[in-house]
């Protein structure tokens, strides 16, 4: 980046001018260096080879007049040769062996300079040593009677030539020619580089004229393009490339010019097209706006039209099933009896039909709320088995439930929506099934992380379903088979209910069927499992090597019963018919702890007492499980200690074996139709309010059943009157009232009347959620859906009759409605989660006090997350909402500096709920234990 940036820091013409100066000034340096010292030692090597052929003659010349002493004559010849050669030889001087000056040339001030320095015998043959600018050449003078070896000289000679040396010569040698020499050499290299520097300028200032400039102009041209000057062209004669370049910005300039023109053209009509368009979507916009408010304003109806159609039709539909109800308690000859069952059977399907559609219609617009409470699963499954055993029962099909044992009895879920699924499957497969059984299975599949992951399959012997026609099972409104509908009744919606209930707890859902071989219906469902047990805890460990003896000739329950009693370890004796039955008391005479015995192992030919009895003597209980609805209980209960109808569940049967009760159930008779004064009351006074006649006639029937005082008003208006009047201890409160409706009515009651604290219930015929949240955000405290059944009536009555009033804190710190819905309301769970809290709230507080003031993130996301676990399940919301802020804080990274606002907030709500806790635990301790007997009658 910065080698790009000083690039362009500078010109092209400086760029030319550096690389075309540099590499001619560069190899001229170069060459005329080179050159230059060539000839600088070729001078100097010439100049030695003159001294050398100087003196080696004059030391063969010499040696004679050494030999012969004959100074005179060596004087004269030295002297001639230093004259001859003037311009070279400075001077020259002969030395003894002894080193001494022998003869001179002349007169020379510095002849020393001129002695040899070095030992005599290492002077063989010529050596020169520069002295300033001059050279001083000595050569060896040896006897005329040796051969001469000067330049060189073996070792074995190097003795014999010592002894014959006669001296040396030595001569100064002038360089200042030489050095003349070097000089103009080197001016004249300086000058021919000098030359070719100003010639390579010349050409490069040509260039640089007929290559930079051209570009420079091409660049302005460029430039004004840019600038959007399309018009603009290069002009002039180029050479070579550059011409070529000149031709293509031109070109580029006119094809830019012409598709500016064109775009241009383009650019109008899409403006125009655009306008055109905007104009279109605005009108488009609006007409969906129009659309988006009627299908906004058809929602709206069709959830009011949902809403009056519940209540329209649930409305007349209370009136005909509680009065069917209560006709069948009066004496009725058979006959009448058997009218009212098909009247109170046909309305309750006629309720099933309009819940289906009601459903459907709130899964279409996703406004089904799936709840996730903790429930008590085999408890769940044996309620909702005990609703549909009847039907089984009635047609004589063998109906099973098999639960898987390691699958945990208290999870987390929509019980309420798993018992409908569960409803609709075993149901459909007893509509479709005439002979064999329905087979109820759940398996667990996987168990990880506090997740379970189950599988149920409902597996019938019926009609089968051809594999072509199993598409449509799960479409709205579709059967495989359209003679279905007129044969077996319904609406086509239960099994897209069920398909969509599954998936929306994220489950799948299949089926696997052939014609006239029987379905499996199978689904998947992920649930969470609870922190709290919801179910009741049986202490099996007390059937542990019991005796049972087992006789139940069907194999499906046969196993089933079997693999249960097995896994409480109790001790079996499977049989499967009279035959085993006789042939096995013959054999031994064991006693047994318990007898299981089936009514379909039993001879039907014979009668039953004596074989109950034969049985009931080699057994110390004697359970008979019942799947005839024909059989006489008067002729069965003398020798069985416990009826129970088939199937048993699994919590049924360990309850009985573990605590075995005489049998309280009595023959049908003319005792169940004394009048219901005999009933005891609760002493209550209560108020039922309604317009509709027969629904108030009919809620104060049964009320009148139940407590001992009641008042009855037909208007909203009415009921505040009277409200001002008279305390009462609960009060029903339809809502849909022409002039003021059952929620303003509460709002004026709770204002200004002696019941500002009485507990309000809603009756009312809606059922969809967003009727039901209004109900509880207008200050009622229940919910009782019509058709009124008796039952959820006298367990409303049960559970605001000793209902404690709590004014001494607010309802965000501690709301106990709440904790009883998250309880399954069930009172006992919910005191027991309460106190658990209230036991751990001191380390709590000291673990988060101790973590904020260590800065300790850690510890405190892992206290904040514990609480937050036991807060869901405790009705403190303003605990549970501040957990939740702390904990989301902290996981996000967040620091305890920025959430200590919170934590401080926190603190003071746990003792707000400490307080308001031990205030209910105190009110409510006798209550659940009251409650628990009652449950237990």
């Amino acid at each position: 980046m910065n080698n790009a940036d000083n690039m362009t820091k500078y010109s092209l013409r400086s760029w030319v001018l550096v690389l075309a100066l540099a590499p001619t000034i560069l190899v001229g340096i170069l060459l005329g260096s080179y050159f230059t010292i060539n000839r600088f030692y070729e001078l100097e090597q010439t100049l030695i080879e003159q001294g050398s052929n100087i003196i080696e003659p004059l030391a063969i010349a010499t040696a004679i007049g050494l030999e012969k002493n004959d100074f005179e004559s060596t004087k004269k010849l030295i002297t001639a040769t230093q004259l001859n050669k003037a311009s070279l030889v400075q001077f020259i001087a002969i030395f003894d062996t002894n080193n001494r000056v022998v003869v001179t040339s002349h007169h020379y001030k510095n002849h020393e300079m001129m002695r040899y320095d070095h030992p005599f015998t290492s002077l063989l043959n010529t050596q020169l040593e520069q002295v300033g600018d001059s050279i001083i050449l000595r050569t060896p003078i040896f006897s005329s009677d040796n051969e001469l070896h000067l330049n060189s000289v073996d070792d074995t000679d190097s003795e014999r030539l010592v002894a014959t040396k006669l001296g040396y010569i030595a001569v100064l040698v002038n360089k200042e020619n030489a050095l003349l020499q070097q000089h103009r050499a080197a001016v004249a290299a300086f000058i021919i580089v000098l030359i070719g520097v100003q010639l390579n300028l010349l050409f490069t200032f040509r260039l640089v004229k007929n290559v930079t400039q051209p570009i420079t102009e091409m660049v302005r041209v460029v430039a004004k393009i840019r600038e959007g000057k399309l018009d603009t062209r290069v002009d002039g004669s180029f050479i070579g490339e550059l011409d070529l370049l000149k031709r293509g910005i031109n070109a580029m300039a006119g094809s830019l010019d012409e598709y500016h023109e064109e775009m241009q053209q383009n650019i109008d009509q899409a403006t125009s097209d655009l306008r055109e368009t905007l104009e279109q979507i605005e009108i488009q916009n609006v007409e969906l706006d129009l659309a988006k408010k009627r299908a906004l304003e058809a929602s709206r109806i069709k959830s009011e039209f949902l809403a009056n159609m519940s209540h329209e039709l649930r409305t007349p539909l209370n009136g005909v099933i509680g009065f069917a109800k209560q006709l069948l308690k009066t004496p009725l000859h058979s006959s009448q009896q058997d009218y009212i069952n098909t009247i109170e059977k046909s309305a309750t399907n006629l309720l099933g039909i309009i819940n289906d559609i009601l459903d459907f219609s709130k899964l279409e617009a996703g406004k089904m709320v799936l709840e996730n409470m903790p429930f008590a699963l085999r408890e769940t499954l044996d309620d909702t088995i005990t609703l549909l055993s009847n039907s089984a029962r009635e047609k004589n099909i063998e109906l099973v439930v098999d639960v898987d044992q390691s699958i945990p009895e208290d999870l987390s879920g929509d019980g309420m929506r798993i018992s409908q699924i569960i409803t609709n499957l075993v149901g459909n497969a007893i509509k479709f099934t005439d002979i064999g059984s329905v087979h109820l299975k759940l398996q667990l599949i996987e168990s990880k992380n506090e997740k379970v992951n189950l599988r149920c399959e409902v597996i019938d012997t019926g009609i089968g379903i051809d594999e072509s026609q199993q598409e449509f099972l799960f479409q709205a409104f579709g059967q495989a088979d359209s003679s279905i509908s007129r044969r077996f009744g319904g609406t086509g919606l239960g099994l897209i209910i069920t398909k969509r209930l599954v998936n929306r707890m994220g489950g799948q859902i299949g089926c696997n069927s052939k014609p006239n071989s029987g379905s499996t219906f199978w689904f998947t469902l992920p649930l969470n499992t609870s922190q709290y047990p919801i179910g009741q805890i049986q202490a099996v460990d007390k059937l542990v090597n019991k005796t049972v003896l087992l006789l139940e000739p069907r194999e499906l329950s046969n196993n089933t019963l079997d693999r249960q009693v097995r896994h409480w370890g109790m001790q079996v004796t499977n049989l499967r018919s009279k035959d085993q039955l006789i042939h096995s008391f013959k054999k031994n005479d064991t006693y047994f702890d318990y007898a299981l015995i089936s009514n379909k192992g039993l001879d039907k030919d014979e009668e039953l007492a004596p074989q109950l009895e034969l049985i009931k003597s080699r057994s110390r209980y004697l359970l008979f499980i019942s799947g005839d609805l024909n059989h006489e209980l008067h002729t069965i209960l003398p020798f069985a200690d416990k009826v129970l109808a088939a199937p048993v569940g699994e919590k049924l049967l360990a309850q009985t074996l573990i605590d075995p009760q005489p049998n309280t159930e009595k023959p049908k008779g003319s005792e169940q139709y004394k009048l219901s004064d005999a009933i005891s009351r609760e002493t209550m006074s209560v108020l039922a309010v309604d317009d509709n006649p027969a629904n108030l006639k009919l809620i104060d029937t049964l009320l009148k059943e139940l407590v001992s005082h009641v008042s009855i008003v037909d208007s909203g208006q009415g009921a505040i009157a009277l409200a001002k009047e008279k305390s009462f201890d609960l009060i029903f409160m339809d809502i849909q009232m022409p002039g003021t409706d059952g929620i303003s009515a509460t709002k004026q009651i709770r204002q200004n009347s002696l019941n500002r604290n009485t507990p309000i219930i809603a009756v009312t015929a809606h059922a969809i959620a967003e009727e039901r949240e209004r109900i509880e955000q207008s200050g009622m405290d229940g919910y009782l859906p019509k058709p009124i059944d008796e039952a959820a009536l006298k367990s409303v009555i049960s559970r605001w009759k000793t209902r404690p009033r709590f004014t001494h804190f607010d309802q965000f710190t501690l709301n106990w409605d709440l904790c009883l819905t998250q309880a399954n309301n069930k009172s006992d769970l919910a005191l027991d989660m309460l106190k658990m809290l209230v036991d751990s709230l001191p380390d709590t507080t000291e673990q988060l006090e101790s973590a904020m003031a260590s800065f300790d993130d850690k510890l405190m996301l892992a206290t904040v997350h514990k609480l937050h676990g036991a807060s869901c399940y405790c009705g403190v919301p303003t605990t549970q909402k501040l957990c939740q802020q702390i904990e989301s804080s902290l996981k996000q990274g967040a620091v305890i500096a920025e959430v200590e606002p919170e934590i401080l907030e926190l603190l003071d709500e746990l003792t707000k709920v400490e307080s308001a806790a031990n205030q209910v635990i105190s009110q409510l301790s006798m209550d659940v234990l009251d409650d628990k007997q009652t449950r237990l009658l």
